[in-house]
């Protein structure tokens, strides 16, 4: 019986030898199709995401401040005049300068203040280390129009109006309750026993923190300062409102400059606008290896 059997596989297979490879073929093509559509999804998804930064490109090479609302002229008069009135004609270097102090300069304190606080919490336990940080939550609940005054009648007493300083002040007092979330929940991540092994090496609890703790918590500070650096780099209110002289504009506010009462000079704002993403795409480029890392690590514990 058992050798029936065995020829009766053995010519099973002899007649139907394609099968298998059928089943292969079927499997592939269907990997195939699935690879086709998903390729399809993201390029289609790129096309759409990069539509306004192109569309913005295009519109910066228009010589006439209403050519947007003819786009298909501007390809027989596409210049460059409009980059070349905006870096020499305007005060685009003193805006680029006033922008990075203030950004940098929010991105380093702020997350200084951030780690530190956050590690503090994630390590240390002290009377009311948990509803310290729901105060810092609470912070970011009020809206801007409603600190505006406030915060300018406490930088006028400081004599910080039309400052840098009281300017990265502001913006850390936004950033820092964000950040300090952020590095809390990546520092519950790092195991404790790294700071043991700190202090039983004889460093103090701020060296075990420096030397230890933050080379682990790159990432981390990697989103953190991102954030920081954004914040400071995008905001208009803050900015506008504390910042009197036109030298010390931030590019938020510089950008309101080309629109007036009766005049909106569109193509040299939309130039402006593409010489303003350059310095944040080369501080994107600087963190993008930690974001990715940073931003889903502080998700889990252990």
């Amino acid at each position: 019986m058992s050798t029936t059997t065995a020829l009766t596989s053995a010519e099973a297979k002899k007649e139907n030898p394609v099968a298998p490879t059928q089943g292969k073929a079927r499997r592939g093509g269907r990997g195939l199709a699935g690879s086709l559509v998903s390729h399809g999804i993201l390029i289609v998804a790129s096309l759409i995401a990069l539509f306004p930064i192109l569309w913005l490109v295009f519109l910066s090479l228009g010589p006439d401040k209403d050519d947007y609302l003819h786009p298909g002229d501007i390809w027989g008069k596409m210049t460059l005049d409009n980059y070349s009135f905006v870096l020499q004609d305007t005060n685009f270097f003193d805006w680029l300068t006033s922008t990075l102090i203030v950004s940098l300069g929010t991105t380093v304190i702020g997350v200084m203040i951030a780690a530190t606080t956050g590690y503090a919490v994630s390590r240390m336990r002290f009377p009311g280390y948990k509803k310290f940080m729901w105060v810092l939550l609470v912070t970011q609940m009020f809206p801007i129009a409603v600190l505006i005054v406030p915060m300018y009648q406490i930088l006028s007493e400081l004599q910080l109006v039309d400052s840098y300083l009281g300017l990265i002040l502001v913006y850390c007092s936004t950033a820092v309750p964000y950040c300090a979330w952020l590095l809390k929940g990546y520092f519950d991540t790092i195991p404790f026993e790294i700071d043991e092994a700190g202090r039983v090496d004889g460093l103090s609890p701020f060296g075990t923190f420096v030397r230890l703790i933050l080379p682990l918590a790159k990432p981390g500070l990697a989103v953190a300062g991102f954030y920081s650096f954004i914040t400071a780099f995008g905001e208009v209110a803050f900015a506008s409102t504390f910042m009197l002289s036109d030298t010390k504009y931030t590019f938020a506010v510089a950008l309101q400059t080309f629109v007036s009462e009766h005049d909106a000079q569109r193509q040299l704002m939309a130039a402006t606008a593409v010489l303003i993403a350059i310095p944040v795409s080369a501080f994107f480029y600087l963190v993008q290896k930690n974001l990715v890392t940073g931003l889903t690590a502080g998700g889990t514990k252990g």
